[in-house]
């Protein structure tokens, strides 16, 4: 029995499971996202983000350690490089994982996992929020009018009844208009 045990094996041996995460977590790296199936990116999440977090310390020790779990130059430079200045003042999770589907041959989850801080369209759309807009019907008065004893007042009329008056002139008395009857 497995109790107890949390590392997906994903159907590997040892020695297969760390070598494909390490390349995993290299193109992860180089590219900013990787498209896999969900397992292997759940696996991927705790493999990578322990790396990035140690990537904030640019020391010759940290280098060398994430040297020995990616095995490539180049994604040892462009983690300590690029990723790491951009997850500066991050806290954790550095990763996102989005589904896509399942696979046509054998009906596997699909996902896209990316660098968060690496996705320009959700900046984007993070930097810019909406205003926030409430919905209130027009005949409702706000709760304070009603608390101090205000009367509330409806007024009811069809579009029929009502003309639209032109705007004043500066200095110009409006004068009433008349409704069809």
């Amino acid at each position: 029995m497995r109790h107890g045990k949390k590392v997906n094996h994903l159907g590997r041996t040892s020695a297969h499971r760390k070598a494909m995460l390490s390349n995993m977590a290299a193109s992860l790296i180089l590219h900013k996202r990787i498209n896999t199936t969900l397992a292997k990116a759940k696996a991927l999440r705790g493999y990578v983000e322990p790396l990035i977090t140690r990537s904030k310390d640019d020391t010759t020790h940290s280098r060398r350690t994430a040297f020995s779990y990616l095995q490539n130059k180049e994604a040892v430079i462009a983690l300590f490089r690029e990723v790491s200045v951009k997850v500066a003042n991050r806290p954790g999770g550095y990763t996102r994982i989005l589904k896509t589907g399942n696979r046509l041959g054998d009906n596997a989850e699909m996902c896209m996992m990316e660098l968060v801080d690496f996705n320009e369209n959700m900046l984007a759309a993070k930097e810019a929020p909406k205003a926030k807009t409430t919905r209130r019907s027009r005949a409702i008065k706000p709760k304070a009018e009603v608390a101090a004893g205000k009367p509330i007042e409806t007024v009811v009329a069809s579009v029929d009844d009502v003309e639209v008056a032109e705007e004043p002139t500066e200095g110009a008395t409006p004068e009433p208009t008349e409704t069809k009857e």
